[in-house]
């Protein structure tokens, strides 16, 4: 199924809404990983020795912003390109970073519900079912393409 005018015109438009609040609305994505899998927090080499709340990490903060608005950018970008893309770093690298870090499937539908979670509440007069369907279509082409480039070295 493609992404359709809709669609696009959903993602397009929650995500102007969202944007100037990036930083914000990464962190509290990260935050909802953490509350809904615990375990995620040991994914991430920057946490390991982390102390103080997650929220006032620096690195954890720079991460998230950078996931959650990659995430966005290629959901808008999607009917365009017609693939997921990823602007700072390549669908392969992506994948290289997260087989080295132990990610497996179930970690993207956790990823998935936060940030859907994240978006419903950061414009919750926008949400709808389509929002949500629309958001949760790009969601898995970006996990697709990366779950596709996640082959195992031999």
């Amino acid at each position: 199924m493609a992404f359709s005018e809709e669609q696009e015109a959903l993602v397009v438009k929650s995500w102007a809404v969202m944007k100037p609040n990036a930083g914000e609305l990464g962190m509290k994505m990260f935050l909802r990983i953490f509350e809904i899998a615990p375990v995620a927090k040991t994914l991430f080499s920057f946490l390991k020795d982390a102390e103080g709340p997650l929220e006032h990490n620096q690195k954890l903060k720079t991460h998230s912003v950078a996931v959650f608005v990659m995430a966005c950018e290629s959901a808008v970008q999607l009917r365009k390109s017609g693939k997921p893309t990823a602007r700072e770093s390549s669908i392969t690298k992506l994948a290289a970073t997260h087989i080295k870090s132990g990610v497996v499937d179930a970690h993207f539908e956790v990823v998935k519900t936060a940030l859907l979670e994240t978006i419903k509440d950061a414009v919750p007069e926008m949400w709808s079912p389509e929002m949500q369907g629309a958001w949760g279509e790009a969601y898995d082409e970006l996990a697709t393409a990366i779950k596709k480039e996640m082959k195992p070295s031999t």
